[in-house]
């Protein structure tokens, strides 16, 4: 890497450690930038040199954490035309996937950041993004309607902040029935077509009370109870990448293989988070990973014809 480029990663590295409220360990430092441990301390003593107030963040974690008091870097900070620009494109694509409150969100950030602007470049910085706005554009697909109860949300949201149980009254699509749960709500999966409440069931203790999806459309009424929870480690990005999709089942090992036809268009794909993509000898394109979710795969893979075969798929 060029020494430009080094110096921008320290610039970089300096204002994460000042937005993070527990601080950046070394780990996280070799992670982000894709450097040796060593490489990782240098960075950091670097910083310390350079601002000697850093602090040590006490997280009860046995490795240690690093970060820049507040508004230390703030005289630095800059804002482009470009990156105000890509609110817009943001604001459009929470409500292309009806999350609405959260284009909301988005929108109030965004004056926020108008804000910070300095007001000398405000005016010049604000026209350039306008032009640099009228130059993009979502594509239009076709996709459901999602209408969600804001007050529902706002309810779970709050029970998930506090950690406390929830009640809800849900009507079951393919069972015509409405009935009353008490869960544990651990958080959202935004899809393309639905909108998803990931939570465990209080009253079952077996061992196939595992995490399960609800459909934010189908919640009918939230009550926040008084009892609390503990997530249990849970983690919501590794049961996301548990599925192909969003229904969940046993993991299987897949393994496709595309022809040459479609090799250019795999390459640029990205079928699942963990996956082990192989260019063969002969063109053709070699995809693996684990996940559940078959029948979404198999819908996925149907567009594809016969450029595709499925070479394995077994549970683990």
């Amino acid at each position: 890497m060029s020494l430009y480029g080094k110096m921008i990663d320290l610039v970089d590295l300096a204002f994460e450690m000042q937005a993070s409220a527990e601080g950046v360990s070394l780990q996280e430092i070799q992670e982000k930038y894709n450097v040796s441990r060593r490489t990782a301390e240098r960075m950091k003593e670097a910083l310390y040199n350079r601002f000697q107030h850093m602090e040590v963040v006490d997280t009860g974690e046995r490795a240690k954490r690093w970060r820049i008091p507040s508004r230390t870097l703030n005289g630095f900070i800059s804002i482009s035309a470009e990156e105000l620009a890509v609110f817009k494109t943001a604001i459009s694509l929470l409500k292309r996937y009806s999350t609405e409150e959260n284009a909301k969100t988005m929108a109030r950030l965004e004056v926020k950041v108008r804000n910070l602007i300095k007001p000398e470049t405000r005016n010049r910085i604000a026209v350039d993004a306008e032009e640099l706005m009228k130059a993009e554009e979502l594509v239009c697909y076709p996709s459901s309607a999602i209408s969600i109860n804001q007050e529902i949300l706002s309810k779970i949201r709050q029970a998930i902040l506090s950690c406390h149980q929830i009640k809800i009254k849900y009507r079951y699509k393919f069972k015509s029935k409405i009935s009353e749960t008490v869960l544990i709500p651990y958080g959202f999966l935004y899809g393309q077509n639905d909108h998803f409440l990931v939570a465990r069931h209080v009253h079952k203790h077996d061992a196939e009370n595992n995490p399960r999806t609800y459909s934010l459309v189908n919640i009918l009424e939230v009550e926040i109870l008084p009892e609390t929870f503990n997530s249990d480690g849970f983690s919501l990005s590794d049961y996301a990448e548990e599925s192909f999709g969003i229904w969940h089942e046993k993991p299987h090992k897949v393994v496709w293989k595309f022809s040459p036809k479609v090799a250019d268009e795999v390459k640029n794909l990205v079928f699942h988070p963990k996956q082990q993509m192989t260019e063969e000898k002969d063109g053709s394109i070699t995809v693996q990973f684990q996940a559940g979710g078959i029948k979404e795969m198999e819908h996925y893979l149907s567009k594809y014809g016969d450029n595709v075969k499925i070479i394995k798929s077994e549970k683990i």
